[in-house]
């Protein structure tokens, strides 16, 4: 274990890992509440366009990624607020558009399909020091927001119409979870990788719903499970040879596992208590 922190690679891999773990849940759990889990891999599809325009360019993929993804995330928000496409069918075609303009734009740079890998699965352990403070940097912003704005973000999830009704700018902070959820994509594309992000955004959520009875509860627990989730699999992954970005996947789902154990055996405990854990209450 000590001797990993011996290698300047596992160094900023870890700390790539802790921005990560932290910034994926934090905004995965607004995510969970909208019923829109889906909406990071629809982003991370149009990450890849992101990360293939940049190869095209000569541009650094990781500043690409996230200008594309920012854009793909307001246009879906505008088509599923003021447009006639209901948000299925508008994930659907950030599915299929941007894992085709990836592959595309890819070809045109030069890059074969198999070299996208890195990027759709992840390469934690070649994070350059510039990666490593985009990283950090965008990753506090994300932190910061979603817990700053936790009342506010919460109340446009529970219920836009309420919240529309009380003055609350609704499309503005609609707007901002779908541009936060696009940045903490492209961060999580060295991780996890694009096609598995999606689960660091969900699974730790999903996990503490087991066992939280209250929105806040959940979105720290979230981010904790997060946090310990992608440690742990990057430690997991040197030690056993194998790669990051599913050893970090692999490791959230047992934890999902086992804390739905555990929030079972708090029910039957509890039988007054709401089977769903719906996370209604805010705090």
């Amino acid at each position: 274990m000590i001797d990993l922190l011996d290698y300047d690679f596992m160094r900023r891999a870890l700390l790539a890992a802790v921005f990560t773990g932290l910034s994926a849940p934090a905004i995965g759990t607004y995510l969970v509440q909208r019923r829109l889990s889906l909406l990071g891999d629809g982003l991370g599809h149009v990450a890849l366009t992101g990360v293939a325009l940049g190869l095209l360019t000569g541009i650094a993929p990781l500043p690409t990624a996230v200008v594309v993804a920012t854009l793909g995330a307001l246009l879906i928000e505008f088509l599923r607020s003021r447009g006639r496409t209901s948000g299925d069918v508008a994930l659907a075609m950030l599915f299929y558009g941007g894992i085709a303009g990836g592959v595309l734009l890819a070809g045109l740079a030069g890059e074969s399909a198999a070299g996208l890998n890195k990027f759709l699965f992840g390469s934690i352990t070649t994070v350059s020091n510039g990666d490593l403070v985009l990283v950090g940097v965008l990753g506090a912003v994300v932190v910061a927001l979603s817990v700053g704005l936790r009342p506010q973000l919460f109340a446009v999830c529970q219920d836009e119409e309420h919240a529309r009704v009380s003055g609350v700018p609704v499309w503005l902070l609609s707007s901002l979870i779908s541009i936060l959820a696009a940045i903490t994509i492209t961060l999580a594309m060295r991780t996890v990788g694009l096609l598995l992000v999606s689960a660091l955004m969900v699974v730790p959520v999903a996990a503490s719903q087991q066992v939280t009875r209250s929105f806040r509860a959940t979105h720290l627990a979230a981010m904790g499970i997060g946090l310990a989730v992608a440690l742990g699999g990057v430690v997991s992954s040197y030690e056993i040879e194998t790669q990051p970005g599913p050893t970090i996947v692999i490791l959230a789902i047992t934890v999902f596992g086992v804390m739905a154990g555990v929030g079972a055996f708090l029910r039957r405990l509890r039988p007054q208590a709401d089977p769903h854990l719906d996370m209604r209450r805010e705090t």
